[in-house]
C-alpha cells in the first residue's frame, strides 16, 4: 500500500509532515542599506554613510544590539536605518517597513529601540550652556547682533509640535491657543544651531512662561548657577536671566534694543525650522503623547550629532516667528536690566 506521506513532486520545495503540507520558509532579501551613494543616503536618511550612519550606529549599538541571528534578525545598521528612515519622512510605519523590505512590526521595534538609546544619551549631546566655551558663544551673538547685548549667550523659544496620536481622556489639554493638538516644546540654543537645553514634556495648553519657570533650566538661572543672559520671545517675561523685547517701544534707542535682540533670537527659530525640515516625523506625530516627547528628545540627539559632524543642512526658508501669547507683567528685575542695557549700549 502506497504511503499517503509521499511528496507530490508538482509541489516544488514542499513537504509533507504529519499529513499537512510544511513549505521552506523563505525570507526577503535585504540590501545593505549603506551601499549607496551619500546624496542617496541623504536623501533616505538626511545623513552620510561614514560621516553620520555609521557613528550612530557605534553609538547605539550596545543598546540595540540583537543578541543573536537567528530568524535573520536586523543588524544594528538595518536597525538604525529604519529608525532614521521613520524621523526622516514621518509617514505610516508600514510604508517605511515596504521601503525597508520588513514588515510594520519590525519597523515598530526598530524605532523603539533607537528612541530609547538615543535619548538615553541626551546629557552627551545637549548640553547648557554649549558644548563651546560660554566666552565664544557670547562674541559669536555680539556679531550676530552688530551690536552690544552683553553677556548674551543663547536663545530660549517654545514651539508648538503637532501630535495626531490618541490622547486618552485628557485629550483638552493638548489643544493650543490656535485650536489643534499638539506638545508644547521648549529650547535654547547657540549661534551654531546646537540645541543646548531641550523640555518636552507638556502639553499645548500649557502657558510659554510656566513651562519655563517650572523647567530645571528655569531653575537653575533662578539661582544664579550661571553667568549671562538668554534671549526670549515677548512669550516670556523679562527676567533677570531672560531678555526679551519691548511689547510697545517709545523711543528710538527701544527699537534698535528690539532689532538687536531680534537678530540674536533669530537663530532659536532657525534650528526649530533645521530641525522640522530634517526630521519630517516631526510634522506630525501620531503616537502617543509620552512616545512622542520621547521621539522629540531623539531628533534633537540626532540634529546635534548632524551638527557636530557637519552633515549637510536642509535649506529653511526664513520666515516670520509665530505670534505668542501675551504676558501681562514683566519682572520688575529684568525690566529695570533691560533699561540698564538700553540707555548704556543703545542711547
Amino acid at each position: 500500500m502506497a504511503s499517503p506521506f509521499i511528496d507530490d513532486p508538482v509541489e516544488l520545495g514542499a513537504r509533507t509532515v504529519r499529513g499537512s503540507l510544511w513549505r521552506q520558509r523563505g525570507f526577503k532579501d535585504r540590501a545593505d542599506p549603506l551601499a549607496f551613494p551619500d546624496d542617496i543616503l541623504h536623501e533616505r536618511y538626511r545623513f552620510s554613510s561614514e560621516g553620520g550612519i555609521c557613528y550612530i550606529c557605534s553609538l547605539v549599538e550596545p543598546s540595540v544590539r540583537n543578541a543573536t541571528g537567528r530568524s535573520c534578525a536586523l543588524t544594528v545598521g538595518q536597525t538604525v536605518c529604519v529608525a532614521l528612515r521613520f524621523f526622516a519622512t514621518g509617514t505610516y510605519m508600514h510604508l517605511v517597513g515596504d521601503a525597508e523590505n520588513v514588515s510594520k512590526n519590525t519597523v515598530c521595534r526598530a524605532v523603539h529601540k533607537v528612541v530609547l538609546a538615543l535619548t538615553e544619551r541626551l546629557n552627551m549631546f545637549v548640553v547648557f550652556p554649549s558644548h563651546v566655551s560660554t566666552l565664544t558663544v557670547k562674541e559669536a551673538f555680539y556679531q550676530l547682533a552688530g551690536s552690544v547685548i552683553p553677556q548674551d549667550y543663547g536663545c530660549n523659544r517654545l514651539h508648538p509640535l503637532p501630535n495626531k496620536g490618541p490622547l486618552g481622556e485628557n485629550e483638552g489639554d493638548y489643544v493650543n491657543r490656535k485650536s489643534f493638538h499638539s506638545i508644547n516644546v521648549q529650547m535654547t540654543c547657540d549661534h551654531q544651531l546646537l540645541v543646548t537645553n531641550v523640555e518636552a514634556r507638556w502639553p499645548g495648553s500649557v502657558h510659554d512662561s510656566r513651562i519655563f519657570r517650572e523647567s530645571l533650566l528655569g531653575h537653575q538661572l533662578e539661582q544664579g548657577l550661571f553667568d549671562g543672559l538668554l534671549v526670549g520671545d515677548r512669550g516670556y517675561p523679562c527676567a533677570r536671566n531672560l531678555m526679551t523685547p519691548y511689547p510697545d517701544p517709545a523711543t528710538p534707542s527701544q527699537s534698535r534694543f528690539n532689532v538687536a535682540l531680534g537678530k540674536c533670537r533669530v537663530r532659536i527659530e532657525m534650528t526649530f525650522g533645521v530641525i522640522k525640515s530634517r526630521f519630517n516625523c516631526l510634522r506630525g506625530l501620531r503616537v502617543r503623547p509620552e512616545r512622542a516627547c520621547k521621539i522629540i528628545a531623539a531628533c534633537v540627539v540626532l540634529h546635534n550629532i548632524a551638527i557636530i559632524r557637519k552633515e549637510r543642512a536642509p535649506h529653511v526658508p526664513l520666515v516670520a516667528p509665530d505670534e505668542v501669547d501675551p504676558v501681562t507683567v514683566d519682572h520688575p528685575t529684568g525690566a529695570a536690566i533691560r533699561q540698564a542695557i538700553t540707555v548704556q549700549f543703545f542711547s
